[in-house]
């Protein structure tokens, strides 16, 4: 039974992966006319917000939404747990009004057509480079200051055992709130590694199915200066841990 299961657990991750690679093509021109001039290039997160929607229909993923405080106009700096890949394709859609961009491992870089999107309107961080992880900080400055907030995995990697169960944060976002004055807003994805696990593991979980976010209440600037980055990174760990108790 468990090969069985497993096996459409894989069906449904070539499925998704068709899915999402469709629409990557299909959006691909209008994506580069758009961010090809300044003064549009901001539309560019449209595409993500239509691209999430249209993923989360064509492969079956609702999304309920637990709204713990009423939600600010950003930017602030978005942390969440990182289970799954679906948590960065569903962010878009969950936060439709408020622009932002990841800052993500560049690895991501390799990929083709994939590279263009994200290189675009996000900012790619090489921690193996210390110069390049520089360059990194310095753009998420400059994209924080033109009025895009940050939303960035503290864990810096998918847990590989004992999930949802969280890996240590590390405190570059902490650090990055700090610098700016920046609010920040915890999320908190409790099911999405049922919903469609690592693609490396092979016959892990992945099916359709209602996905369940929590939207934490801001941490106001105010808060953020007054805390060291040791209790920014304990407090969020802490109200994003507590769903998944």
């Amino acid at each position: 039974m468990r090969y069985f299961l497993g096996s459409l657990s894989l069906l449904w991750k070539v499925y998704i992966a068709l899915v999402f690679f469709f629409w990557a093509i299909v959006l691909f021109p209008f994506f580069i006319a758009i961010v090809s001039f300044k003064k549009t290039k901001k539309y560019g997160f449209n595409i993500f917000i239509f691209w999430s929607y249209a993923f989360r229909f064509f492969c079956i993923y609702p999304i309920r939404k637990v709204l713990h405080a009423p939600l600010p106009e950003g930017p602030y700096i978005i942390v969440a747990n990182h289970t799954s890949y679906l948590d960065i394709f569903f962010m878009y859609s969950i936060l439709p009004k408020y622009p932002f961009m990841f800052m993500g491992k560049s690895e991501i870089l390799k990929y083709p057509i994939v590279r263009t999107y994200f290189k675009n309107m996000n900012v790619p961080v090489d921690r193996s480079n210390k110069s390049r992880s520089t360059r990194a900080f310095m753009g998420a400055l400059k994209a924080y200051r033109e009025g895009y907030a940050l939303a960035i995995f503290p864990e810096a990697t998918f847990p590989t055992e004992n999930l949802p169960h969280m890996l240590p944060f590390k405190a570059g976002a902490f650090k990055l709130a700090k610098q700016l004055g920046a609010p920040i807003l915890p999320l908190t994805f409790t099911n999405n590694y049922l919903l469609f696990s690592e693609p490396t593991i092979w016959l892990g979980p992945a099916r359709p199915g209602l996905a369940v976010v929590h939207i934490h209440p801001v941490i106001s600037a105010e808060e953020v200066n007054a805390l060291s980055e040791t209790e920014l990174l304990e407090r969020c760990f802490s109200t994003i841990e507590g769903p998944l108790k």
